[in-house]
């Protein structure tokens, strides 16, 4: 399955809004020679919850043919409803990505059964391997590992991400999952202890701007080389911090921008990044020697 330094990529978007494809195949490119292990594709700092459906079909099918076979493309699929995500994780399969995220449906905040009975139903309806999301600090609503035990009856359900912050959660889930069942941190500051905890790799925001020495770490990480996987660690650290000083991915894409990869559109209701915090960004890139290229 997926390990390594997965990159929740950024969908870069003209000051209009409408999705900069040319900036795109820039980033897809520069991911492939870096080391990214795996792209997923309109998910949360992709900015999903604005897409329309159409939109993230045809944004995951173009990534797909710039990628060409050469690493995974995870698509995300996960809505707020249950028979919009089936609708759309079924047209991602027809696709053929080798994976679907599937974030819980937000804003509903539905009860533990709840929960089983929407990814049952998308595993019911595909084939396609899939990824749960937990990301209660968006979603209002978290989904628990005895929750996650009863979705590894669905062996075509690989693993989660798991953005609740620390290692208690991994190590709760692995008491109660399967053999190879597999754990992506989504917590960017903490990836480090996940994966001394038994995590297999992170989905990254942070990936998106210094993608080789994501890549880096987290192979010094999965070898065991935990002495150097923790030096860099400890210098990603204040740049994990800046990119989450406002909602995701408004930073990121803001330093996207000053690093000359894509323009500066962001969507409603989202806006660019405020004034006070672009110097908080801009220092935690110059600590680690990246180069700003555009004035923003």
């Amino acid at each position: 399955m997926f390990q390594g330094s997965l990159v929740a990529l950024a969908t870069p978007m003209a000051q209009s809004g409408e999705i900069d494809y040319t900036s795109l195949e820039r980033l897809v490119d520069w991911h492939l020679a870096s080391g990214t292990d795996a792209l997923v594709v309109a998910g949360t700092t992709g900015e999903s919850p604005t897409l329309q459906a159409v939109e993230q079909v045809e944004l995951v099918g173009t990534v797909q043919k710039m990628v060409r076979g050469r690493v995974p493309v995870i698509a995300g699929s996960g809505c707020h409803g249950t028979e919009q995500t089936v609708r759309l994780t079924r047209r991602m399969a027809d696709l053929g990505v080798d994976a679907c995220l599937l974030v819980t449906p937000y804003y509903n905040k539905p009860g533990q059964e709840g929960l089983y009975r929407h990814f049952q139903a998308v595993a019911q309806a595909v084939s396609v391997p899939l990824i749960l999301y937990n990301v209660p600090s968006r979603t209002a609503c978290d989904l628990l590992p005895d929750t996650v035990a009863r979705l590894n009856e669905y062996p075509h359900i690989v693993g989660i991400k798991e953005a609740t912050p620390g290692s208690a959660r991994l190590e709760a889930l692995r008491r109660v999952c399967r053999p190879g069942f597999a754990f992506w941190s989504g917590d960017d500051l903490t990836a480090f202890d996940f994966i001394q905890s038994g995590g297999h790799g992170v989905i990254s925001v942070t990936a998106n701007v210094v993608p080789e020495l994501m890549s880096r770490w987290i192979r010094h990480a999965l070898a065991g080389e935990w002495s150097a996987a923790r030096v860099i660690d400890r210098q990603l650290t204040p740049l994990h911090q800046a990119l989450f000083i406002e909602s995701n991915p408004i930073p990121v894409k803001w330093a996207l921008e000053a690093m000359g990869y894509i323009p500066g559109g962001i969507r409603l209701p989202l806006t660019r990044l405020g004034k006070s915090a672009q110097p908080i960004v801009r220092a935690a890139l110059e600590h680690l020697n990246v180069r700003l290229e555009a004035h923003v």
